[in-house]
């Protein structure tokens, strides 16, 4: 079929199902309702699809359009609810199970009828987390149906005035909801509040006599203070002090009203250090190795299970600092002292990683500078994975990946994902070439000329779909809480091959034949090159699309089947999206 996707912006929700619906046959066009109604109206006389399914919206369709033409709503929630913050009511309830509705527009907000619905278990992790993954999962699964379903032509879709229907309407959660009494909420109370806003729109409080939206939330097992006090500080998130224990926050924002020249989300301890440049909070290390019972965050992680060791990472969006480039190469060089077969680079669930960290980019004095030095922690990092050849390392994908991390996870000897993940393996839309070794990689995987394609068209690949182009290796089709147990007996698996020893001896002999081919040092050269006199032209268009992403002005979400941006001249080729590629959707809406 012909199917037009609606969406108020190209988020992850909306790339995963461009990407399977286009693995199941249909023509999948996009345009983004975040332009107004003349855009969809005129993709809709353009396209003159089958079926409009719209993944993600903030507004409502042109009454004209779900008139002529059925319309498909993804909501998030159960059959019978409604209103614009499901997910967010959600976990403020302490829901055990929630779910995805598909139903048809009509005039009354996600009242049409029924043409699939799908549940799925809510974990404690934040919303954009499960958005990402258990409802991400649950979406396809019911937009496939209901897809397969109108195709049939036979179904009839279930109103909701059938007595099975329970219609509740929640109202949008405004800011009062969600606000924290420090003195008197409990640790639990906190981290529901933080965690049901921690992408979208964070939750509205007041650190250091300065409003601020604090984003995300994680449970300390320790340190205790005053409630509302801060306590200490750790890879840039700062612990807080609550009734009966603490949290950490990693991120915060301050208000866009509020003289901040960076009003967006950034590293906690980096905000409040503006604020009040004396300020001394306590550095609060921890080992990479926890031991047994501790419950602390901290977001790189080192574990081992006999011949196999597990470097865990979780930044948030998964987008990677020069600091965190920096502390995960340093946690990887340990690694690499233990003595493992199998080396297991990943977090356990959501984003692998998205690249340089565009937020912190612009919120530095000399962003050109700081793009630069970002992108050559985060090659250092890449050529050490590349040229580690004592033990297999495997990239295990929970979660999604694009630009810079996508190429990180092409560094490792196997790339295995997670069957819901998201690929955009390229720079373009960001109006970048790339680095982090890419020329090498991705050729040596899929050939030069779907390298080409793949960078130049900008356009999001399933999981499935990359195991076939050769990005993948292997595909781990499990549920999000249970892919890290998969992962593990995996890796068991290979650490116990009989063959290892062999394979690692071809291993480095591959990369030695490699290296008198052609240096490693020389893709990183001539990449580095194109990309600094990207960095360092103030006229390059990459300034304008970084900024506008980060602050969320217009130009921030580019057409996503149109190259946004020129490409980098030369003879290679450049590609779409930098390290925001797979933005974080506060909601489904």
């Amino acid at each position: 079929m012909n199917i037009l996707l609606v969406a108020s912006a190209f988020n992850s929700l909306s790339q995963r199902l461009y990407a399977e619906l286009s693995d199941h046959g249909h023509q999948v066009d996009v345009v983004l309702a975040a332009h107004g109604p003349e855009p969809v109206r005129a993709a809709v006389h353009e396209t003159r699809p089958d079926l409009v399914v719209a993944p993600m919206l903030r507004t409502a369709l042109p009454e004209d359009v779900w008139r002529e033409h059925t319309c498909l709503i993804v909501h998030p929630g159960p059959p019978g609810d409604r209103g614009p913050s499901s997910l967010d009511w959600a976990i403020a309830d302490g829901a055990e199970r929630w779910g995805v509705t598909v139903l048809q527009a009509e005039a009354g907000m996600d009242a049409g009828p029924v043409w699939a619905a799908e549940p799925f278990p809510v974990p404690p992790v934040g919303k954009s987390d499960l958005y990402r993954n258990e409802a991400s999962d649950a979406a396809v699964t019911a937009v496939l149906t209901a897809v397969r379903r109108y195709a049939e032509g036979a179904h009839k879709p279930l109103p909701q005035t059938d007595p099975s229907v329970t219609v509740v309407w929640r109202d949008f959660y405004r800011q009062e909801r969600r606000r924290i009494d420090w003195e008197h909420d409990d640790t639990e109370t906190v981290l529901r509040a933080l965690r049901g806003a921690d992408s979208q729109p964070g939750v509205l409080d007041e650190l250091l006599g300065h409003e601020v939206f604090l984003h995300g939330g994680h449970p300390e097992d320790r340190l205790r203070g005053r409630p509302g006090a801060l306590l200490a500080r750790r890879a840039g998130a700062v612990c807080r002090a609550t009734r009966d224990g603490a949290v950490w926050i990693p991120e915060l924002r301050p208000r866009r009203n509020s003289g901040d020249p960076a009003p967006f989300r950034r590293p906690a301890a980096s905000v409040l250090a503006a604020y009040e440049p004396g300020l001394r909070l306590p550095e609060d290390h921890v080992p990479l190795e926890l031991p047994p019972g501790r419950r602390t965050w901290t977001d790189i992680r080192y574990r081992q299970r006999g011949d196999v060791g597990f470097l865990a990472f979780s930044f948030p969006g998964g987008a990677m600092s020069t600091d965190q480039c920096r502390r995960l190469l340093a946690a990887y060089e340990y690694a690499l002292t233990r003595p493992t077969r199998v080396l297991v680079l990943g977090g356990t669930r959501d984003f692998f990683s998205n690249g340089i960290h565009l937020n912190v980019v612009e919120a530095a004095p000399d962003p050109a500078q700081e793009s630069w030095t970002n992108l050559n922690a985060m090659d250092d990092l890449v050529e050490a994975v590349l040229r580690t050849t004592d033990r297999m390392v495997v990239a295990a994908l929970g979660g999604n990946a694009a630009a810079g991390g996508a190429m990180l996870a092409l560094a490792a000897d196997e790339v295995w994902c997670r069957s819901g993940v998201v690929l955009n393996p390229h720079y373009r839309r960001m109006g970048l070439y790339g680095s982090e070794f890419w020329t090498y990689t991705l050729p040596r995987r899929v050939g030069p000329e779907q390298a080409g394609r793949l960078t130049t068209e900008a356009l999001p690949v399933s999981a499935a779909s990359a195991e076939r182009l050769g990005l993948v290796d292997r595909l781990v089709p499990a549920a999000p809480a249970e892919f890290p147990a998969e992962v593990e007996r995996l890796a068991a698996g290979l650490a116990a091959a009989p063959d290892l020893h062999r394979r690692l001896a071809a291993k480095a002999a591959a990369l030695a034949a490699d290296e008198r081919a052609r240096p490693l040092s020389c893709y990183r050269e001539e990449e580095l090159a194109r990309m600094h006199a990207i960095f360092f032209d103030p006229d390059a268009p990459y300034h304008a699309l970084r900024s506008a992403f980060v602050r969320k002005t217009p130009g921030g979400s580019p057409r996503p089947l149109a190259p946004a941006g020129p490409a980098p001249a030369g003879p290679a080729p450049a590609g779409p999206t930098a390290a925001g590629a797979a933005p974080a959707a506060g909601g489904l809406r």
